[in-house]
């Protein structure tokens, strides 16, 4: 018999440990950037874990409050925006519009799409850069046309036969930042309508090329106004950096509705860095785009679109409750499109990626024919069967609004406020400015609500 009491013994293994700081993801993008030399553009927006409207929280009606039942009393869903300056303001049956997203990111049948999703439920799309598609003009009810620094399709006709118009000062994804259209999306067609050669990578211009600041802001409003016989509303989107000041400055400037986009809100396609790096969450927004509006004593008079993640009736009814009078999706309206169906999931691994991860918008393979140019992938979108997806989806978000409006007894959903919402964290908290649950403390106020 052997003794090994004298073997030295080896010690035992610890499992490896991963870096936070260089985690898998960190890892392959360093070694990517050190393989091609260029930086990695996708779409989508920013994917890293934000604040959200998740760390909220509703207080139904109990003793204090008394609810509303769902069966036999009302919950108005309505909401009128442009009522400041417009001679026709935009009247909507639900609060709930559809983002701009171009024709060229999109396609024609998607963009064809999103017009009768949104018509069927009383509310507008918008045109997104490129300019205005037949398609998109002759299936939306009410349809805002975005002003963009590009200008690309932009002209005077079209300004008129729009509903509304909106001037795009930043996108969430990458506030201070213009857009890309790679050269495979921009086809003849793409092409005529921006006035660019075909097949050409196109980079949008960051800024306005006329007009400097507010001031200059303020007369391209008149001239826009004076285009279109004052009758269309003016819109101005920010993205969310600076909302207070940038929600006030608009105001100034003469904007009927403002609308701010948080970090949560995607593009077609810009450099990650910027997606992940630039601008704020849109719980972050909400209230300071509000606080500037009551501070000028025009809340509810210029009227707050919130963008940026929206996802669920949930979400909705809190950037109501913060005190927004609308909100717009476009994420999530092309998801209920078909984009990112697991009906793709061979041709989405066949990528490199998987469904509900694609973000590869900018090169135009996109298998649910959504985000392409590619004719035959084109086809396999039928914007009949997608805009009614779109349609059921947006009657859910709004029949969930109404539930959550109805239990806090409220027989509109714009009569919700802070006071229904409570916060799960100290970050929410201070950002929504909503006592932490269980307490009456707002993080960096004096305790009181």
């Amino acid at each position: 018999m052997t003794d090994h009491s004298n073997t030295p013994r080896k010690p035992p293994q610890t499992a490896p440990r991963a870096s936070a700081t260089f985690d898998e993801y960190t890892l392959s993008e360093i070694r990517r950037a050190a393989a091609t030399g260029i930086y990695d553009i996708r779409g989508g927006g920013a994917k890293r874990k934000l604040p959200h409207f998740d760390d909220l929280l509703f207080l139904g009606a109990s003793m204090s409050r008394y609810p509303l039942e769902g069966y036999r009393e009302r919950c108005d869903t309505s909401v009128v925006l442009g009522t400041r300056f417009a001679k026709k303001p935009i009247e909507l049956k639900i609060p709930i519009t559809i983002a701009g997203m171009s024709f060229g990111s999109l396609s024609a049948n998607a963009k064809e799409a999103l017009g009768r999703g949104a018509s069927a439920m009383g509310t507008s799309t918008t045109t997104g850069d490129g300019g205005m598609t037949n398609e998109e003009r002759g299936h939306s009810t009410q349809l805002v046309y975005q002003y963009l620094p590009s200008r690309y399709g932009m002209n005077p006709d079209d300004l008129r036969r729009a509903d509304a118009i909106e001037v795009v000062v930043g996108q969430g994804a990458k506030p201070g930042g213009g857009g890309m259209l790679l050269g495979q999306k921009i086809t003849e067609r793409v092409a005529k309508m921006r006035t660019l050669p075909v097949g050409i990578d196109q980079r949008s211009a960051c800024r306005h090329p006329d007009w400097t600041g507010p001031d200059d802001l303020e007369i391209k409003i008149e001239e826009l106004r004076e285009i279109t016989d004052w009758e269309k509303p003016i819109y101005v989107k920010v993205g969310a950096a600076r909302p207070y000041y940038d929600t006030a400055l608009a105001v100034k400037s003469g904007a009927d509705v403002v609308v701010v986009d948080g970090m949560q809100g995607g593009t077609a396609a810009t450099q990650e860095i910027f997606i992940e790096h630039v601008g704020i969450p849109t719980l972050a927004a909400v209230r300071q785009a509000v606080k500037a509006l009551q501070d000028l004593g025009m809340h509810r008079k210029v009227q707050l679109i919130v963008s940026g993640g929206i996802r669920n009736g949930a979400d909705v009814a809190k950037a109501l409750a913060l005190g927004a009078d609308a909100v717009a999706i476009g994420t999530a309206a092309l998801v209920a499109l078909g984009d990112n169906d697991p009906h793709y999931a061979a041709e989405y691994e066949a990528l490199g990626t998987r469904a509900g991860a694609y973000d590869d918008w900018h090169e135009g393979r996109d298998p649910a024919g959504i985000t392409t140019q590619d004719p035959a992938l084109m086809a396999r979108l039928d914007p009949v069967a997608a805009g009614r997806r779109l349609a059921n989806y947006l009657a859910v978000l709004t029949l969930e609004c109404q539930t959550i409006a109805r239990a806090c007894g409220k027989s509109h959903v714009h009569n919700l406020e802070p006071e229904d919402l409570v916060a799960l964290t100290i970050e929410a908290a201070a950002m929504a400015n909503v006592p932490l649950a269980g307490t009456n403390w707002i993080p960096g106020s004096n305790g009181t609500f």
